[in-house]
């Protein structure tokens, strides 16, 4: 597909519509599809598309206008809640008249050690404030990487570690508390509402080349593994007699 006729905003929308990509498992696609808007981190959104301004009592459109975040690579390998760089100006002396110099805002990270009951494991995470906080609102650090999307999550591992999660709950893996089945029926029980199929978890938090070479692999087994077929023609049984007698 020449996609130098099209809108450079297209080009990834179609890309998944030919070669492998159109092979992709329907849930993945979509997941693809459905962006939802990140919950605002660094701005109090209005709430309201008009307000009364108090000087001059007249009804005022306002929007809410998300501030420009940079997260770095290193932000895919923590939880940062969301939080990122911002780039901006700062004022020399807090004084207005004066000339502005640029500045970039940096969340202030922790390192902190978090346990998973799922996944029966300790965790030595990078973390920030608001992360903890929304650990302790969703109860937990399980329920926090289950409940959170991927938008919000906004991190590589914490995406790899949903996928873990739900690769375990879809299983019901044995080897979790092996010693101790009643405790292991007691978590599975108490995460019960975030269980998928299996089938959908393996894809969860890929990125589309890691999709893509999943595929592929998958392809190559699947060839692999079926039966040879003899060729079909005309002379295809007297060539394979003429084979035996050489």
């Amino acid at each position: 597909m020449p996609l130098h006729k099209f809108p450079v905003g297209l080009w990834k929308r179609l890309r998944l519509r030919e070669g492998i990509c159109s092979r992709l498992p329907q849930h993945y696609l979509r997941s693809l599809e459905e962006v939802r808007t990140p919950t605002p981190v660094h701005y109090r959104p209005h709430g309201v598309k008009f307000k009364i301004n108090p000087k001059n009592g007249q009804r005022e459109r306002v929007e809410d206008v998300p501030i420009p975040i940079y997260y770095p690579p290193e932000s895919q390998l923590g939880l940062w809640g969301g939080e990122g760089w911002i780039s901006g100006y700062r004022y020399v002396n807090n004084d207005k008249l004066s000339k502005r110099v640029k500045k970039v805002w940096k969340p202030q990270l922790f390192q902190r050690e978090l346990y998973s009951e799922i996944l029966d494991r300790k965790f030595t995470v990078t973390v920030t404030r608001r992360t903890l906080d929304l650990i302790d609102e969703a109860y937990g650090f399980d329920f926090y990487i289950l409940k959170t999307p991927k938008e919000d999550l906004c991190s590589k591992f914490g995406m790899d570690l949903k996928r873990g999660m739900l690769l375990r709950l879809a299983r019901q893996d044995p080897q979790l508390h092996p010693e101790d089945p009643k405790k292991r029926a007691t978590i599975y029980d108490k995460y019960k509402e975030f269980v998928i199929p299996e089938a959908e978890a393996e894809w969860v938090g890929l990125t589309l080349d890691e999709a893509v070479e999943k595929q592929r692999l998958l392809e190559e087994k699947s060839d692999s593994s079926s039966p040879w077929v003899p060729p079909v023609g005309p002379d295809s049984s007297v060539q394979g007699l003429r084979g035996g007698a050489d």
